[in-house]
């Protein structure tokens, strides 16, 4: 097989891991690979444009889409893992009680600014949440909309006292530190796939990529980052 440039379109929840699997996949095979990181959504939203991919990780919703829509080979989908929510406060500061679901209620009250993903599944479920609970109202001028990527990273900053996002993607983030799940009657689990491009030229070079994510040097890589293995 000769040596391929494979494009990558992934969430920001397998960052870490890809940045340890990355590299040894190119030292073992010749093969580049240049990975972009957006939110399941944008991405399902620059592949519907039109963006050249080879592989797609995103989570199961946006894969099952692009499926139908013809874009991604289903028969190529690997299961990566799955994350659920969770939330961070700064680094030094008090974990605030979030066990229960009324515990978790009073410490959105009690913070002043929480950051949510502006697009992301965690984002927009979070904004339905508060409704759910009854403090939209109250939570208003509370909540911020973070960039894509790693909300997380604000609160390290010193820009927000609390992020909510995928456990995935709050575990890496320096100077922030992870105070615990929501509450499981709360809770919302994303799954994970990848997949690789109808399109692609370089489907051989793409599927042996897509291997090596269900290694078990893989699975305890992405279980460390916050995906659980996801069993069927």
């Amino acid at each position: 097989m000769n040596p391929a440039d494979i494009r990558v379109l992934s969430t920001h929840a397998a960052l870490d891991a890809l940045n340890e699997l990355g590299p040894k996949f190119e030292r073992a095979t010749g093969h580049r690979l240049s990975i972009g990181y957006d939110p399941a959504k944008a991405v399902k939203r620059q592949i519907e444009n039109g963006a050249a991919f080879d592989v797609a990780i995103v989570t199961r919703p946006v894969f099952d889409d692009l499926a139908a829509q013809g874009k991604i080979l289903l028969e190529t989908r690997a299961d990566i893992g799955s994350s659920g929510l969770g939330v961070t406060v700064r680094k030094g500061a008090p974990k605030p009680d979030i066990a229960t679901t009324e515990a978790f209620k009073r410490a959105l009250l009690a913070a002043k600014s929480v950051v949510r993903s502006t697009e992301g599944t965690s984002g927009i479920y979070f904004e339905k949440l508060l409704d759910r609970l009854g403090i939209a109202e109250a939570m208003r001028d509370k909540v911020k909309l973070g960039p894509s990527g790693r909300v997380a990273e604000l609160v390290a900053r010193g820009e927000a006292d609390m992020a909510v996002q995928q456990i995935a993607e709050l575990l890496p983030v320096t100077g922030a530190q992870y105070a615990g799940p929501f509450p499981p009657e709360l809770q919302l689990y994303s799954e994970f796939a990848a997949g690789v491009a109808s399109a692609s030229k370089h489907r051989e070079a793409a599927k042996a990529f897509i291997a090596t994510l269900t290694t078990p040097e893989a699975i305890a890589l992405f279980t460390a980052a916050g995906l659980e293995p996801i069993l069927r």
